[in-house]
């Protein structure tokens, strides 16, 4: 296994690419801590890793507090001794057109896709830098990288944590932690307005040339390489999974 032995926290873990990403580490024998603000001990995930046999933790986190923050890597510690992985996956959508967002609706996108990603970063890395070891694996979106209508807050979120994990990436390097950004396009609850309706649905799938939306199942693959040792010399990267819909 790929994985044996690490401890990976999973930030949005409830469905989507967060539960296919905490399926993935487990099954390497990563023991996982699943991390959402909506997760219980009876949501679909925690069964899921609990049939495959691994370690696991379920809790309740609000990443844009930066104490609930510190509480889920404390107890990680706790719970494992160590923090490994960090996927930095949860976050939010609230469109609008620009002369018409709200400022609660830029400032929650904001501090939850961005400051709570920082939030993240800073809490696991004292301990990386201690175990001298670690991977950081950030999400950022195309929509980060070219730009798009609509979602400006989100845009700006997004273009955030492209430059955020570069500049992590340059100060971690030092302590043999890797910090590198995914730009996937899946069909999840955050995309289905896209993928599930015709006209949205059409004009982006025109911008991609494998002419589909990803299954977030296929999204793990990467997690678990950026993970493990197998991506041992790659940090500051930014991997798009998106079908060729952007090209850096």
């Amino acid at each position: 296994m790929k994985l044996q032995d690490k401890v990976a926290i999973v930030t949005g873990a409830r469905q989507g690419i967060g539960e296919s990403a905490a399926l993935a580490l487990a099954k390497e024998g990563a023991a996982v801590v699943m991390v959402s603000r909506s997760i219980s001990p009876d949501s679909p995930v925690v069964a899921k890793v609990k049939e495959l046999g691994a370690r696991y933790l379920a809790m309740s986190v609000d990443i844009s507090d930066r104490e609930q923050v510190q509480k889920m890597v404390d107890e990680t510690l706790a719970a494992f001794g160590r923090v490994d992985i960090l996927f930095n996956n949860a976050g939010i959508s609230k469109p609008a057109m620009l002369w018409k967002m709200t400022p609660e609706q830029w400032d929650e996108v904001i501090k939850i896709n961005l400051t709570g990603t920082f939030y993240c970063m800073q809490a696991v890395a004292k301990p990386m830098m201690e175990q001298k070891t670690g991977s950081i694996i950030n999400v950022t979106s195309s929509a980060g990288l070219l730009g798009t209508i609509g979602q400006v807050n989100y845009t700006a979120a997004k273009g955030g944590v492209y430059a955020l994990t570069k500049s992590a990436a340059k100060e971690l390097a030092r302590y043999n932690i890797r910090v590198n950004n995914i730009a996937p396009m899946a069909e999840t609850e955050m995309t289905k307005k896209i993928s599930s309706d015709p006209k949205f649905s059409a004009k982006y799938l025109e911008r991609i040339p494998l002419g589909r939306f990803a299954q977030p199942e296929e999204i793990g693959p990467m997690i678990v390489f950026l993970a493990s040792d197998e991506s041992a010399y790659i940090t500051g990267q930014t991997i798009c999974i998106d079908g060729g819909m952007v090209m850096l």
